[in-house]
Parts: C-alpha cells; sequence; structure tokens
C-alpha cells in the first residue's frame, strides 16, 4: 500500500443533484469540476449514468457515459473521475468498454432486496474494464451475518473498492466502530475501504474523522461535497474534512478552489433550498427509517416533531427501506383517528351554535388589510365568531378550533372558548370532537378550513360568513403572520380544491373579504 493512501472523493454534481434536479448547467458543471481538479481532490464524481433517453448537456444524469465524459477538463493533473450506476434503474449493457481515457471508475449501488443480483451488475461492470466500487444501500439495515455475506461476494469480485454507506444517516460512532471493524476484518486487504455519510444527525464530520484516525492498514477513501450538498438533509462537507486532512492526514488540498466553487455555484442554490441538519430527519435516521418519510410527513403541514416522532416510532421493519406513501398514510390516518366519546361536548357545542350566524376568521393576510370593516361587520350583525388553528390579538373572538396539533401547541393562553379535534394531544380544551367525524371532505387530506364547515353544517349552524380565507398563490398562503407560513407551496390548483369540496359540502358562504375560494366571484 502507498504511503497515506487516503482519497477523498467528492459527489456534488451527483448527490448533490438531487438539490437542483441535476440541473447544473454545462458551463457551472466543467467550472466545478476545475475547481475540485484545481484542488487537489482525488476523485471527482461526475453524475448519474440512467435509463435516460435523451441528452441534456445541463444536466448530469445521463444514459452513455460518453457524454457524461464531455466534461471532463484536459488537464486533469492526479484527479480521477467516476460515476454512478444503481443496478435498477441503468442497464449496464449501455456502458461502453473503458477506453484508458475519461471516467475510469463506476461505482455501483443496490438495494437490500436487490443485492444478489447487484453482485452480478457489478461483475459486468468490472468486465467492461472500469475500475468497480461497489456501494451496498444501507449498511446499517444489514446484520452482521448479512455483511459477512456480502463481504465474501465482494472478496470473490475484488472490486477497486468496497463503500460503507449510512443511507439514512443513522450511524453513530458506536455504529462505525463496529461496522468498520466487521469491514476491515474481513474484507481483502488490497480493496479500498470508503465511507460515505449524511447529515441527519450533524455527526458525518465527526464521524469521518474518527474514521480517517483509526488508520487502517489499507487504502481508504471519504465521500464528501461542496457545502454539503446532497439529499436534504445533505453529505459531510468537503471543506472541512480536506482541512482535517491536511493538518491531521498530511494532505494538501486547496480550500481556496474549493471555496471559490462554493461562493459562485452552491451558495445561490442554498438560497432558494436549504439543506442542512432538520429535526424530522433526525428522526428517521433515529429508526433508520428512508428518508422520504420525514419529507412526506413535513409537507402534512399539520404535525409537529413530535408527532412525527411518535408515527415513525411505530413503523414495521420490512416497511423501512423502500419508501412506501400508501403505508406512511395509513399510519398517519391511524394516528389523526383518536377515537374519543364526544357526545356530550358535541351536544352542548350544538347548542350553542345551531341556528346563530357565524363568522369564521382564518388567518390570511387580508384581516390585517380589512381589519376595521370586519370588526364593523362584527358589530353590526353580532355573529358568532370561530377563528381557524389561531387566535387573533386584534379581534375578541368567541371559539377557536384546532384540528392541528402544532397550531394548537403554539398557544399558552386561551383566551377564547377552544375546540379541538381529537387528534390533538397537547393540552386540554373546551371541546374534542372525534378528527374522523370530520375528516373526508377534502379530497387533498386534512384542512381545518373544510373541516370546521362540515361541522357547523351538521350542527345546524344559521349563515356564514368567512374573512381571511384568502387562498393561496404560487408562493404559498398568504398569512398574517410570517411565523405561520406553510411548509408546503400548494398554489390555484389548491384553491379549486377547497372550492370544490366547499361545493360538495351545499353550504353557502358569504366571504366578507376577498377570498381565491369564490370561484363564483
Amino acid at each position: 500500500m502507498e504511503k497515506n493512501d487516503l482519497k477523498l472523493l467528492d459527489c456534488t454534481l451527483r448527490d448533490g443533484g438531487y438539490v437542483n434536479n441535476w440541473q447544473w448547467g454545462y458551463k457551472s458543471a466543467k467550472a466545478i469540476i476545475k475547481s475540485l481538479v484545481k484542488a487537489g481532490v482525488d476523485v471527482v464524481e461526475v453524475g448519474f449514468l440512467r435509463n435516460v433517453d435523451s441528452y441534456d448537456s445541463d444536466v448530469t444524469v445521463c444514459g452513455r457515459i460518453e457524454e457524461l465524459n464531455r466534461l471532463l477538463p484536459e488537464k486533469k493533473g492526479d484527479t480521477m473521475f467516476s460515476a454512478m450506476a444503481m443496478r435498477s434503474n441503468y442497464d449496464i449493457s449501455r456502458l461502453s468498454e473503458y477506453t484508458g481515457t475519461g471516467i475510469e471508475m463506476i461505482r455501483i449501488t443496490a438495494h437490500d432486496y436487490d443485492i444478489e443480483e447487484g453482485m452480478d451488475y457489478a461483475r459486468a461492470v468490472k468486465d467492461k474494464g472500469y475500475k468497480l466500487s461497489i456501494n451496498p444501500i444501507n449498511i446499517m439495515g444489514y446484520s452482521d451475518q448479512r455483511i459477512l455475506w456480502i463481504l465474501e461476494r465482494v472478496n470473490e469480485i475484488q472490486p477497486y473498492q468496497f463503500s460503507i454507506v449510512d443511507t439514512f444517516g443513522s450511524m453513530k460512532r458506536r455504529d462505525l466502530d463496529r461496522i468498520v471493524s466487521l469491514v476491515d476484518n474481513n474484507l481483502d486487504r488490497n480493496i479500498r475501504v470508503a465511507l460515505h455519510l449524511h447529515e441527519n444527525m450533524s455527526l458525518s464530520c465527526a464521524l469521518a474523522q474518527a474514521f480517517v484516525d483509526k488508520h487502517l492498514n489499507r487504502p481508504v477513501a471519504v465521500d464528501a461535497s461542496l457545502m454539503g450538498m446532497g439529499r436534504i438533509p445533505g453529505n459531510l462537507s468537503i471543506e472541512l474534512i480536506a482541512d482535517y486532512l491536511n493538518e491531521y492526514a498530511d494532505k494538501t488540498y486547496d480550500i481556496d478552489y474549493m471555496m471559490d466553487a462554493i461562493q459562485d455555484h452552491i451558495a445561490p442554490i442554498k438560497g432558494e433550498t436549504e439543506w442542512g441538519y432538520n429535526p424530522a430527519y433526525f428522526l428517521s435516521a433515529r429508526y433508520n427509517l428512508h428518508r422520504n418519510y420525514a419529507e412526506h410527513y413535513l409537507k402534512k403541514g399539520d404535525l409537529t416533531n413530535r408527532d412525527i416522532n411518535h408515527i415513525l416510532a411505530r413503523f414495521d421493519a420490512g416497511k423501512k427501506t423502500a419508501f412506501d406513501a400508501a403505508y406512511a398514510d395509513e399510519l398517519y390516518d391511524e394516528y389523526k383517528n383518536n377515537q374519543v366519546d364526544d357526545h356530550v361536548d358535541w351536544d352542548a357545542l350544538s347548542s350553542q351554535l345551531a341556528n346563530k350566524d357565524v363568522l369564521i376568521i382564518t388567518p390570511g393576510a387580508s384581516i390585517v388589510r380589512k381589519e376595521a370593516e370586519i370588526k364593523e361587520f362584527i358589530e353590526d350583525n353580532k355573529p358568532i365568531t370561530i377563528s381557524v388553528n389561531f387566535i387573533p390579538e386584534v379581534f375578541d373572538v368567541d371559539f377557536a378550533f384546532f384540528s392541528n396539533n402544532k397550531r394548537f401547541s403554539s398557544f399558552d393562553v386561551h383566551p377564547c372558548k377552544t375546540i379541538i379535534t381529537s387528534n390533538i394531544t397537547d393540552g386540554e380544551a373546551d371541546f374534542k370532537i372525534n378528527y374522523n367525524s370530520l375528516s373526508g371532505a377534502f379530497d387533498q387530506g386534512c384542512n381545518s378550513f373544510i373541516m370546521l364547515l362540515k361541522m357547523l353544517k351538521n350542527m345546524k349552524s344559521g349563515k356564514i360568513y368567512v374573512a381571511g380565507a384568502d387562498g393561496y398563490t404560487e408562493h404559498g398562503e398568504n398569512y398574517y403572520s410570517p411565523d405561520m407560513r406553510s411548509y408546503t407551496v400548494h398554489g390555484n390548483k389548491f384553491n379549486i380544491a377547497v372550492s370544490e369540496a366547499i361545493r360538495k359540502l351545499d353550504i353557502n358562504i358569504d366571504y366578507i373579504t376577498e377570498s381565491a375560494y369564490d370561484m363564483e366571484r
């Protein structure tokens, strides 16, 4: 083994592409590669090989390796170039034989359910003359016995490299020690061991340093990306680990070129799409679950991190590795549909609302612009006032209706009577109504406004007026307060869906502020 045989691999253009859909732009991708070469990065991963039919020079996902090779600089120094291919989405027959130039290493990856086929796939790559790296997805999901089986197959194939991939970001220091020891003691010593980490628990840099400091008696490698860019929550930041390697592993990476690439090409993207530590992705890592589950529940918009924690804790082991939206929604519905005996509360509340005119106040920006008009309407008409998922400071409401645990838990003081649905577990309210008795009226899922309308109809209230139901724009909902901003952006299709749900409820509404839901105007 060469002295100090430790390589640093940059995967920005491949893994970072999950953030911008690999839409780097041809010139930008070439500039990033050029900067990484000048920085002395040992391996630069240029992109993905996938079964795409057409070539787009601005995208780092290609069907042919010759297309990715067009991004490579004339002067490559000592840098090696690689690409990644997944067994399930790239036909290996499309890969040309290695010619001795261009991309030299192919990193192949496979899931636990197709790892055996992945080994045959790996052999096919090696037979074409490339340096081969075998990167099984989610090594934390394998038993020690299964890892040993994988290592036996790897020793038979004799690839250039084997990667320990912490796909779901669930690895801790003791996990690293156990898995590295298992791999190091059972993998042929001529095969390089690489480490690929994710930032779910903000541990990637610490784990990478611990891996380097083991000083294994074999060639090793560490994956990273500029500014940690990668599928949210992101990767190990290459500039951080490069600095550590310069100081403690006698490396000479030029950080300046990394800083230039970050400033010119990466930082502007992070201004549009944030990646990095997020509590929900920590929770998915805690249970070693596919990161899409955290994202799926975040997009619901009505769950606290505590809710997400409780739902993820219920997952069946067989559902952890491959994302299953239907299964995720099944657990979501089970969690939301917390049954209670609401007969007493229903009757008591109904007696107060039956045949009474009601003004619903939702948290749209118009309640600030039209504050005087709304107060005048209340003074003149004397309706029962009910706010939705907030308690306004500028209006004295009679009731506040909540079906969103996150919103309800943000209010410590309730100056009015409160109505909550049974999915809410934090705190007490004056009235609790079964969640599933009000759900189902909106095809898009949970919508507190629609649920309140359904309740008022079933309680046979009088005329219904609405203020602040401004609706959504392409930038999100027009909330009166920035701290109520929704995680997701729905746009006008959502407005149409809300309007259609109201029509199906067969309720006549008078909007006293302009609303995108009022499609008849």
